[in-house]
Formats: structure tokens, C-alpha cells, sequence
């Protein structure tokens, strides 16, 4: 992994962590120890589901560029069974409040996008690599081309 592919990963990561810590927190007071597991439960489940997304499409772009926009929408549409299979298994569960636990899975989500998408606008990654072999050199001025 790239260490702007880390950072990437890092700013993402902490402040959806720090969600998944206020979801819990505000779920114990409201609901009860369940509520506390439940919004642990989704906070990890969004987390998990949105890195490995971004370790896949990132390492897609490095190996297979021309995939990258389809892998994309593949990938999103596996992130998305994915959810919808744990939300299938754990659809009558005691084992915590479900509604804890989804109000949790969709705050984590939307601060992971709104991470996501804030560093890779402060990101500076080039687009162009400039010690590409492909890449014409220009020629000197006043020589003939």
C-alpha cells in the first residue's frame, strides 16, 4: 500500500472511529447496554465493509486502471449484499438493538464518505506520471522536429 493509500485509509478511518465511540456512547444512554453493542456492531460493520472497499479499488488502480470505473460499481454493489446479507442473518437477533445498530451503520457510513471525499481533495496526487517512459519529450528550441 502507497503511503498516500494509507493516509487515504487513516483519515477515513479515525473519524468514523470516533463516530462509532459518540454512536456508542449516546446508544448507552438511550438503549441500554444492547444499544451500546448494536452501534458498536454497525460502527464496525460500516468500517470494515468501507476499507476493504478502499483497499480494493486502490490496489484495482494500481494494477488494472482501465477497470478502475467498473470495479467501482462492482465493488459498491458488493459492499452493498454484503450489508444487506449481515442485515438478513441478524434480522430478528436479541442479541443487540437494531435500531442502535442502524442509526450507528448509517452515521459511520456517512462520515466515512465525507472523510473519503475530503481527502482526496487535499490529496495532491499526480495524474500524470512525469517519469513515464511514454511520455514525449519535448524537443529543444530551434531544432528541427
Amino acid at each position: 500500500m502507497q503511503s498516500n493509500d494509507a493516509r487515504t485509509l487513516l483519515q477515513c478511518a479515525v473519524p468514523t472511529a470516533v463516530s462509532g465511540i459518540v454512536a456508542v456512547a449516546v446508544a448507552l444512554v438511550f438503549a441500554g447496554g444492547k444499544g451500546g453493542i448494536g452501534a458498536a456492531v454497525g460502527t464496525l460493520l460500516a468500517g470494515g465493509v468501507m476499507a476493504m472497499g478502499l483497499i480494493v479499488l486502490q490496489r484495482t488502480a494500481k494494477h488494472l486502471p482501465h477497470l478502475f470505473q467498473s470495479m467501482g460499481l462492482v465493488l459498491f454493489m458488493a459492499q452493498f449484499l454484503l450489508v444487506a446479507v449481515f442485515l438478513g442473518v441478524f434480522k430478528h437477533t436479541t442479541l443487540f438493538d437494531t435500531k442502535a445498530f442502524a442509526f450507528a451503520l448509517l452515521a459511520a457510513v456517512l462520515v466515512w464518505i465525507g472523510a473519503q471525499t475530503r481527502a482526496y481533495m487535499k490529496a495532491k496526487v499526480l495524474y500524470v506520471d512525469p517519469e513515464s517512459g511514454d511520455a514525449q519529450k519535448p524537443a529543444p528550441a530551434g531544432s528541427p522536429s
